[in-house]
């Protein structure tokens, strides 16, 4: 997925990439990410001016993750809009002139994969929820409690008043 500043000058035209980029190795090590999907790539590279070149599009793909509170699988579809600007540099540029906003290229051939596979990563959920009001799991027994109760004692008792927890009840003697 390529794109060459010369060609893209004189084109018409602008020029369309579809390609499918698998992502797998991205994510490796996410203990959170149970699958993805190989990413979608739709992008249109528009020349912009004077060795300039507008890209945009879209890339779209799913992601099985657990959801943060119950563990349970949650499919996430990703639908990530892409707008990178990219400038060719025939001679080196001065601190003074960079752009933020511009990625810089010295050579006439930009290889987008890296651009979008970065993209992907940047929109990658940091957690997601089955429902917004999932319960979660229990804390002592581990049930998930958007199936059922449990008979657990989860009262939060202030580590400050612990000792007088039992103050209160009758005790035979």
């Amino acid at each position: 997925m390529k794109i060459h500043f010369r060609k893209l000058a004189n084109a018409d035209e602008p020029l369309h990439l579809h390609e499918t980029l698998d992502v797998s190795e991205l994510v490796k090590g996410r203990k959170d990410i149970l699958s993805v999907a190989p990413l979608t790539v739709n992008l249109k590279a528009l020349p912009a001016g004077t060795d300039s070149v507008n890209v945009v599009g879209t890339l779209e793909g799913n992601v099985d993750m657990l959801c943060a509170r119950c563990l349970s699988e949650v499919n996430s579809k990703l639908n990530i809009p892409f707008a990178e600007t990219f400038k060719w540099l025939k001679q080196p540029l001065l601190p003074d002139d960079e752009d933020d906003e511009l990625i810089y290229a010295t050579d006439e051939i930009v290889d987008l994969v890296p651009y979008a596979e970065e993209n992907f990563v940047l929109h990658l959920p940091d957690s997601v929820l089955c429902k917004a009001d999932c319960l979660g799991l229990c804390q002592t027994c581990g049930q998930n409690l958007n199936e059922g109760t449990c008979s657990c004692d989860n009262t939060v008792v202030d580590p400050r008043l612990a000792a007088l927890k039992g103050f209160f009840t009758k005790q035979d003697d």
